[in-house]
Parts: structure tokens; C-alpha cells; sequence
């Protein structure tokens, strides 16, 4: 082989059905939670930056330990619930980045690269065998090329940081 497989651990079917089922439960279990903001709305709610997730955790502590210092303006089951609400999302959420940072950044990149390497290889071997006349090389030769910058070298693979979309 002219080049070298960075990821020879592939999905078997079993685990590909596995995971396509459980991603589906779990849309089917917490989509029906979702509230769908506006732009504005993401503007004027955002998202309680460190400091204020310290004044809210000490809140809850003041109300944990010392309950007669709390405002009885404040619907406080609701707050524990909201509290609970978040924290049980910054786990999942903490459990996904990791999967994502383990699919994306890390195993997608060499099943990528494997990919262009042998799209390459492949490419080489079509334009020896076009120059060949083969029959129908000529064509895909052709029809690959447009990927090619006209300087003669290959367009680099774009890799995680190029872009956030794929």
C-alpha cells in the first residue's frame, strides 16, 4: 500500500444500529423539554456567565443551611428545580463534548485523512493508466482534476480548525 492507515478500528453494524437507536431515544426524550428562542430572546436571557453561577450557588447554600435568610419573595422548589435542571444538562452536555471531542476531533480526522490518502492513490493511478489510453480513465481524470489547484500540487484536506461544518 502506498500509504499508511492512521484508523483501522472501524463501526460494526451492531454498533452503528446502537448508536443511531440511542441517539434517537434520547431526541425522543429530551426534545419534548425544549423551548426554541428567538435570536432576541438568546440575546436578552444569554447565559449566566462564572460569577454568577457562584452568586446563585451561594444563594442556594444560604437557603440550604440557613433557611430563614431566604427572600420569601422567591418560589424556592422552583429554583431547586431550575438548579437541578442545570446541573443535569452541564453533565450531559460535559458526557457529549467529550464524545464529540473522541468522534470529531480525534477518530473522524484519521478516517478523513485515510480517505484523501487513498482518493489520492487512486487519482495517481488513473492518470497513469489515462495516459495509457485505458478506457474511461481519460473521463474520471478529468472529472477529478477540478479538484486540484493548477500549480500542479493537491488542495490540502480541510481538518477541524478549518472549518466547523461537514
Amino acid at each position: 500500500m502506498p500509504f499508511e492507515n492512521l484508523s483501522t478500528v472501524h463501526y460494526t453494524t451492531a454498533q452503528k444500529t446502537a448508536t443511531t437507536d440511542t441517539l434517537s431515544a434520547l431526541e425522543n426524550i429530551l426534545t419534548a423539554n425544549f423551548k426554541n428562542l428567538t435570536p432576541e430572546e438568546r440575546r436578552k436571557y444569554g447565559s449566566i456567565n462564572e460569577q454568577n453561577k457562584l452568586i446563585v450557588n451561594k444563594a442556594l447554600a444560604y437557603r440550604t443551611h440557613q433557611p430563614n435568610l431566604s427572600s420569601a419573595d422567591v418560589d424556592w422548589e422552583e429554583f431547586q428545580n431550575d438548579f437541578d435542571s442545570r446541573t443535569f444538562i452541564e453533565g450531559i452536555l460535559t458526557r457529549l463534548q467529550a464524545l464529540m471531542d473522541g468522534l470529531y476531533n480525534n477518530n473522524k480526522i484519521l478516517h478523513d485523512y485515510d480517505n484523501y490518502q487513498a482518493a489520492l492513490t487512486d487519482y495517481g493511478y488513473s492518470q497513469y493508466k489515462a495516459g495509457t489510453k485505458a478506457a474511461g480513465f481519460e473521463t474520471k481524470v478529468a472529472e477529478m482534476a477540478q479538484f486540484f489547484n493548477r500549480t500542479g500540487t493537491t488542495t490540502t484536506p480541510k481538518t477541524s480548525e478549518d472549518t466547523t461544518t461537514n
